[in-house]
């Protein structure tokens, strides 16, 4: 299974939409989209005791059990969204990341935003010893929005495949 995450701030974002869009294209991939980032505390050193809060738990078990993961992120104040910040900070003393294949995508409005939220990602996911398959910025203004799902053309759809093969080993 590759675990697909949306390091968006709201419930109902852009990114998720990918995501789910990404699902449904590529169906033989087995993607599974989880929106567990909302219900994770604050990480303070504190609470990452032998008996963490569920969330993280299932935050945890969801990035271990996972093949590979897939993370979309918009870029906030040329940085990633605090949830996602705050969703690799509970993996860092467990590991779930180490070494899994990652694939992290921005997705803003237009080119060049989400330069600087991929180079946080990265950076991030250097940090917690994951591999990072590739790294693609895709662009709002691009794609179409059609019936609750991104269209993909040729080209994108095609570089998307790729990413997928590539998080596949």
């Amino acid at each position: 299974m590759i675990y697909a995450i949306s390091g968006s701030g709201a419930r109902r974002s852009k990114n998720g939409d990918l995501l789910s869009s990404i699902a449904m294209e590529f169906p033989d991939f087995l993607i599974e989209h989880d929106e567990v980032l909302w219900d994770l505390p604050v990480f303070q050193p504190s609470l990452d005791t032998s008996s963490p809060p569920d969330s993280a738990i299932h935050w945890r078990r969801k990035c271990g059990e996972a093949k590979a993961i897939i993370i979309s992120s918009p870029e906030y104040l040329h940085n990633i969204p605090a949830v996602l910040k705050n969703g690799f900070e509970w993996l860092k003393s467990s590991g779930e990341l180490h070494e899994k294949r990652v694939l992290p995508i921005t997705f803003a409005p237009h080119s060049p935003r989400g330069e600087y939220a991929m180079n946080s990602i990265v950076n991030s996911l250097t940090a917690l010893k994951a591999y990072v398959v590739a790294k693609f910025p895709l662009y709002q203004n691009e794609l179409e929005y059609i019936e609750d799902h991104y269209q993909f053309d040729p080209a994108t759809r095609e570089m998307i495949f790729t990413g997928l093969q590539m998080l596949e080993g």
